[in-house]
């Protein structure tokens, strides 16, 4: 299915949860109010999700001058790719992981966070980079930002619905109208995460294996990637979990090696597993697909 499409498809499928929710809490004075807020969200999140996503990830744009080597590499491996020189940002995170946002690939950008740039070496960072271009250039940027956009802002209803029934905001007069908006906002608690974490996963985890194949022709080489995601997957099964706590679930679909992964968790993982990743990668390299560019 089209990016475009299924961007589209999320963003009414943010409509529908929003008039539900308003609905259950305010009755028809809640669905207008929940339509207009829907209406605003999709508006931001169509134009400014990129933006949203590196401010949720605690991204911030660094200078040539903050971060000369990391310039020139994302430069070197954009020309590679031919696209735009996309925004270069760093997240002070231990975490060592790694995304791409932007609605298209002239308004793209790349973040890093610091724990990866201490844990890979040239060539291995060179192969996640590569991997972010490949989502830039094949246009999976736009529906994950909507993606972790939506996400958020289910998180934040969700979040307000539990306030609201702490203090007593959507009771009204009426008991059995107080008793149906209870249990109205108890559900609405329980289903908007889950609701969240499905709309994470209606992005096609084929995507990461095409832009694992982008990145290894736009280097030239599969394998610093493959090396790259052995030693993430290594990192995040070993004895780092409260960093990787750190990530937000809204923005964890975005990373190249997802934030959340093991029990419960696990049945909402957005990417393929990587032991599958690394395989195709390693046949790339054994029948010389990849060509050096």
């Amino acid at each position: 299915m089209n990016n475009n499409v299924k961007t589209v498809l999320l963003l009414g499928g943010l409509t529908g949860l929003m008039l539900l929710i308003g609905s259950a809490l305010g009755g028809r004075a809640g669905m207008i109010f929940a339509f207009i807020f829907a209406v605003v969200i999709n508006m931001g999140a169509w134009w400014f999700s990129g933006s949203i996503a590196l401010r949720l990830s605690g991204a911030k744009e660094v200078s040539p001058g903050e971060a000369p080597e990391l310039h020139r590499m994302v430069e070197g491996l954009a020309q590679r790719a031919n696209l735009p020189k996309p925004k270069v940002c760093i997240i002070q995170s231990p975490m060592p992981n790694a995304f791409a946002t932007g609605r298209d690939p002239k308004n793209g950008a790349v973040a890093v966070t610091t724990g990866i740039m201490d844990l890979l070496n040239r060539d291995e960072l060179a192969g996640v980079i590569a991997h972010e271009l490949a989502h830039i250039k094949n246009r999976d940027t736009l529906i994950s930002s909507v993606a972790a956009t939506i996400a958020g802002a289910i998180t934040m209803i969700a979040d307000m619905v539990m306030w609201s029934m702490i203090f007593g905001g959507f009771g009204g007069d009426d008991e059995d109208n107080g008793m149906a908006g209870v249990v109205g906002g108890i559900f609405m608690i329980i289903l908007a995460p889950i609701a969240a974490l499905l709309i994470q996963m209606a992005i096609s985890r084929s995507r990461e294996f095409v832009a694992d194949q982008g990145g290894a022709e736009i280097l030239g080489d599969p394998m610093p990637l493959a090396n790259a995601l052995r030693k993430l997957e290594s990192w995040s099964q070993g004895a780092h979990h409260a960093h990787v706590q750190d990530v937000k679930p809204a923005v964890s679909h975005l990373y190249i090696v997802p934030g959340m992964s093991g029990g419960l968790a696990g049945l909402f993982r957005t990417h393929p597993p990587t032991e599958q990743r690394v395989e195709r990668l390693e046949a790339l390299s054994r029948n010389a697909v990849i060509q050096k560019i």
